[in-house]
């Protein structure tokens, strides 16, 4: 298969990267990163993977749609695409600075649609074709301190529904919604129930991939949060507010 994966250089990306390896695909590896690019992109390809990067930020439309227009002349099609890369952070109202919050949105949503657009062209002449969006279990529960990630997230869950509908159904949209999963995104957050780590995280999304499915949230306890987010969300407001006391 031909895949192209952006935020490749590290977490959820860079593992699920290695698991397509494993299994000789055609990989396009995107992140803003070029070294740690390289370095994943040589282990991608002991494992017998074909390799190409590209050191590109996708809330640039235009590096990135270059990125893709080279991707696509160097394959015959393209099978699936993974809309990744993503940051997170807490909104920080105390601060009435929307500079950090704008930019979550940026990456999160225009980011993603930059990632596909131009992809879709190309999938309806071959009728055919994957488009996966990694989204969050933000996408259903939005956190306490967290409104833009989880605004981001809602919006990403909107698109893919959308996107489902409108497309024929000769090309599949996945919604891959995560809990915690050890990365560089998590490392600072002191409270992250249920997770897991990143080579399991990366497994159950490529299975996820393969049986087609519109949505997979995981680890399985989110499905069952997301069903009494009520609590949760009390819980977390209450939490929020004790550090925003402190910090005040």
């Amino acid at each position: 298969m031909n895949i192209y994966i952006t935020g490749a250089s590290s977490g959820i990306g860079e593992y699920v990267s290695y698991e397509y390896a494993k299994k000789g695909n055609h990989l396009a590896l995107c992140a803003r990163r070029k070294e740690k690019l390289e370095d994943i992109a040589t282990k991608c390809r002991e494992m017998g993977a074909e390799v190409t990067i590209y050191s590109v930020d996708v809330t640039d439309q235009h590096s990135t749609k270059e990125s893709i227009d080279d991707f696509l002349s160097k394959i015959t099609k393209i099978d699936l695409v993974i809309a990744n890369a993503g940051l997170g952070d807490l909104d920080a109202l105390h601060k009435g600075d929307p500079t950090l919050i704008n930019q979550v949105i940026k990456v999160n949503v225009i980011g993603v649609q930059n990632t596909i657009l131009p992809f879709i062209p190309v999938m309806l002449k071959q009728d055919d074709g994957h488009i996966a969006l990694v989204g969050s279990v933000a996408s259903h529960i939005a956190w306490a301190g967290g409104g833009a990630y989880a605004a981001s997230k809602f919006a990403v869950r909107a698109l893919s529904e959308s996107w489902r509908k409108t497309l024929p159904k000769t090309i599949d949209v996945t919604l891959i919604c995560p809990g915690f999963v050890e990365s560089e995104m998590t490392d600072p957050v002191e409270w992250t129930p249920f997770i897991i780590k990143t080579d399991i995280a990366a497994k159950k999304i490529v299975n996820a991939l393969h049986k087609k499915k519109k949505m997979f949230i995981f680890p399985w306890q989110w499905r069952i949060v997301i069903a009494f987010k009520g609590l949760l969300d009390i819980f977390m407001a209450n939490a929020v507010r004790k550090m925003h006391k402190k910090k005040m």
